[in-house]
């Protein structure tokens, strides 16, 4: 499994309750263009389209800009491919207030690519200091074990 992009902002933006794999329905040069690396998930998030999940606001920039087809748009909603059982989950749980379905990295799994998405919480302003605080607290420890090592 090797990680083309993950979403960093998501984890400290979210509390992130579940994770979900999905397939994405691409075009043949977004495929290129995304196995160089060249996708951002930065602002992008997972919605329902009748009984559908699709990709919103991910970009995914042509893979040579100059062959693009001319109605190409790197901005487009992409479809997620789920069997009918996560759906299913994913619609009841997605109705209790203030969850939401945010897209957390895409990887290739047996030359397909997939999506990896979860669902989320949005954390407080509180929550976010708190995550910070963490992080330093385990910087300092680490600095300590290297410079007594």
């Amino acid at each position: 499994m090797k990680v083309l992009t993950e979403n960093k902002k998501a984890y400290f933006d979210y509390q992130i309750l579940e994770k979900f794999d999905a397939g994405l329905v691409l075009l043949g040069t977004e495929v290129k263009s995304i196995k160089l690396g060249r996708i951002n998930l930065a602002g992008s998030y997972v919605v329902f389209k009748g009984e559908e999940l699709y990709l919103i606001g991910a970009k995914i920039p042509p893979y040579q800009p100059k062959n693009a087809p001319p109605d190409y748009e790197p901005e487009r909603s992409r479809k997620l491919l789920l069997n009918k059982a996560e759906i299913k989950k994913l619609i009841g749980k997605t109705k209790q207030k203030g969850l939401t379905l945010i897209p957390l990295k895409v990887y290739t799994k047996h030359a397909k690519i997939k999506l990896e998405f979860g669902i989320g919480r949005g954390k407080k302003k509180i929550d976010k200091r708190e995550s910070i605080k963490k992080r330093e607290a385990e910087r300092e420890i680490q600095r300590e074990l290297k410079s007594r090592g």
